[in-house]
């Protein structure tokens, strides 16, 4: 049996999330979010009470280092990772006002695709290599809005030439393996929005790619939501790749959130130190060549015995005591010019400047 699911809220001060930008009910609700693992050396807590907002039109971040549970917590918004024998989900996910993980599975097979669709790293493991690209394309069409074969195969082409393919009918009739990485990426984006989601989570979206093709991918992204007005996840370990494209950033690590704000603020005034010590070790171009880039010392824990208090702390220049035994909540903080957030620390950077005005 499968331990039962907690849906207790949290308590206020990690409940707490920045306003979206239109005040508006928001599209995405997550409360208290976790994910568990259960292997033989033990339990896993790969995302733990994780609580987020995302409003309609909004583009979120979502940065770390690799194993921080971005990729996790992604799958498990969309209801991808559930209850099962290895697995236990707890808290609450809201799409829409629907409880992701209350549903059936059919139930969630009915929202992916016209709620909720997902871009995954690797195109080659989201594309069947026996299927040509407009089959792909199309047999979600036929299942979701039920389009006639014809009809599937026009809305196919019409979505390949939106996502910047050249030639839509040509490569329609192509094979995966036919298709550069760039193509193929472009390919999988046709795919998620092929049924009009309401919400994008884009995981990773230009691993493997080549600078210049990463480029092209984040700005279709980008004005893909905006034309479509459509709320956006962005999973990724470069922060570089979130700081001009969205709206609010949340800093994960070891399976929490660390500093959840404006995008704006974080990258202009982080208040966490691992969100300074991944901001300061981005490469910069006034940098004369050769410069060697702050690292942070240490590894991540061990999410299976996660360390007491703050499990920063053991790579913390900043970490005390308090910290090795007294785990930081989330907290909501002022900001400069009323660009407020929250952050899980017990020396939060710039908090005794804010208590000395």
């Amino acid at each position: 049996m499968t331990p039962e699911r907690q849906r207790e809220p949290l308590e206020p001060t990690a409940r707490a999330a920045p306003p979206g930008p239109t005040g508006e009910a928001p599209l995405l609700d997550a409360s208290a979010t976790g994910t568990v693992f259960h292997t033989p050396h033990g339990p896993l807590r790969a995302v733990d009470e994780v609580s987020l907002t995302l409003a309609e039109g909004e583009t979120l971040g979502i940065v770390g280092e690799s194993g921080s549970g971005k990729s996790v917590l992604g799958r498990t918004l969309m209801g991808l990772i559930t209850d099962g024998p290895g697995t236990t989900v707890s808290g609450r996910v809201l799409i829409g006002g629907k409880d992701v993980h209350a549903l059936t599975p059919a139930g969630r097979r009915a929202l992916w695709g016209t709620e909720v669709a997902m871009v995954f790293q690797d195109p080659m493991t989201s594309l069947n290599p026996v299927k040509k690209v407009g089959t792909h394309l199309s047999e979600s069409l036929r299942l979701h809005l039920r389009l006639s074969r014809a009809d599937a195969r026009d809305r196919a082409v019409d979505l390949l030439r939106q996502v910047g393919i050249p030639e839509p009918v040509r490569r329609a009739g192509q094979y995966p393996h036919e298709l550069s990485g760039g193509m193929r990426q472009r390919v999988v984006i046709a795919m998620a929005l092929a049924c009009g989601p309401r919400l994008l989570i884009a995981d990773e979206p230009t691993t493997a790619l080549d600078v210049t093709v990463q480029k092209q991918i984040l700005d279709l992204l980008r004005s893909l939501a905006e034309e479509l007005r459509m709320a956006t996840v962005l999973i990724s370990h470069d922060l570089a790749t979130v700081a001009g494209r969205t709206d609010r950033v949340a800093v994960m690590y070891a399976g929490r959130l660390v500093e959840y704000a404006d995008t704006a603020a974080v990258f202009d005034r982080p208040r966490h130190p691992y969100s300074s010590a991944l901001i300061a070790s981005i490469p910069r171009l006034e940098l004369p060549p050769h410069t060697l880039l702050p690292a942070i010392e240490g590894h991540p824990p061990d999410l299976r015995h996660p360390p007491a208090g703050c499990r920063f702390a053991p790579r913390c220049a900043l970490a005390d005591a308090r910290c090795t035994t007294e785990s930081p909540r989330l907290t909501a903080y002022a900001g400069d010019r009323g660009a407020g957030g929250l952050v899980a620390c017990h020396h939060s950077l710039g908090a005794a400047e804010e208590a000395a005005v």
